[in-house]
């Protein structure tokens, strides 16, 4: 099958920007009621019009592509919905769902697609800012359909190191148990004097606008846990184009794929070698305490 990774980008920034943008940006703020989808003491929520947009993507897109494996956040079926080597659209149609119920501007529609599952293309909309951010592989990023001039930006930040760097760092919607103990422990590590002592760390609530701030260069790298395959594949794929690259949060994971669902992410740098990426993640994981698990 013979797929054009720069034509699907391009059918997905108009299916964000004209259909699914306006209805978040339309909507948010308006839901007052809705499901604790994760359980009583975790504070995962899904709305209405969570399930109306993944519909909506969902139809769009098996109309243009009816050959292709879809994987929303809405439909998932644990222990039976899973990623395979077919080109597959991974979406979350509102990605900072309490931020969207709250009216925060950091809620946002993304869309990905994975071939062999790789992210291979990547669209990130979100309609309160106005900002679009897509990429496919090998063809760079665009923001607001301008290309992305990203070695210009990354030359600009300077040397990539832990204690003058701000990390994305996101407690989730589970407060208990030992994948939160070990997500405090290691905060107070990053941000002890005595440990990593990071210039600051940032909460978004949503990880797709996490992974696509860090490809445009406002953050340095991002490590959680508990996220899911359409938490990352779009934003996966535009930070790889801008030399980026996603590892475990585990100390020693080197190697992991789209439905690891714990991930580290760190900014593209000048050196193509990743050498001093590599470095920074060997630092950054002393700071590690515990691990995490969401088997």
């Amino acid at each position: 099958m013979t797929v054009n990774l720069l034509q699907i980008e391009e059918f997905l920034c108009n299916l964000a920007l004209k259909k699914v943008g306006p209805i978040i940006k339309s909507k948010s703020g308006t839901q007052k009621n809705y499901n604790l989808k994760t359980g009583s003491k975790k504070v995962d929520i899904v709305t209405v019009i969570d399930k109306q947009v993944e519909k909506l993507i969902w139809e769009t897109l098996r109309s243009e592509y009816p050959n292709f494996e879809f994987v929303g956040e809405e439909s998932y079926i644990p222990g039976e919905t899973k990623v395979t080597d077919a080109p597959t659209f991974i979406v979350d149609p509102i990605d900072g769902t309490t931020n969207f119920v709250h009216d925060f501007p950091f809620s946002c529609t993304s869309m990905g697609l994975t071939i062999d599952k790789i992210p291979v293309v990547g669209v990130i909309y979100n309609p309160h800012l106005d900002l679009i951010i897509s990429s496919s592989k090998g063809n760079g990023v665009r923001v607001n359909g301008e290309l992305f001039d990203y070695k210009s930006k990354i030359a600009n930040m300077g040397e990539l190191i832990l204690n003058k760097s701000v990390v994305a760092l996101q407690p989730g919607s589970a407060r208990e148990g030992p994948n939160f103990i070990t997500k405090m422990k290691t905060y107070t590590n990053l941000l002890s004097c005595d440990g990593g002592f990071v210039h600051g760390f940032r909460n978004l609530g949503s990880s797709a606008m996490t992974l696509a701030y860090i490809a445009l260069g406002y953050l340095d790298s991002y490590w959680d846990g508990g996220c899911y395959s359409w938490d990352v594949c779009a934003g996966w794929c535009i930070l790889k184009e801008t030399g980026g690259i996603i590892v475990g949060a585990n100390p020693g994971e080197w190697e992991i794929g789209v439905e690891n669902r714990s991930y580290f992410a760190i900014r593209g740098t000048t050196d193509d070698t990743h050498q001093d990426k590599k470095e920074y993640i060997k630092k950054f994981w002393q700071c590690v305490e515990g691990k995490l698990d969401y088997n």
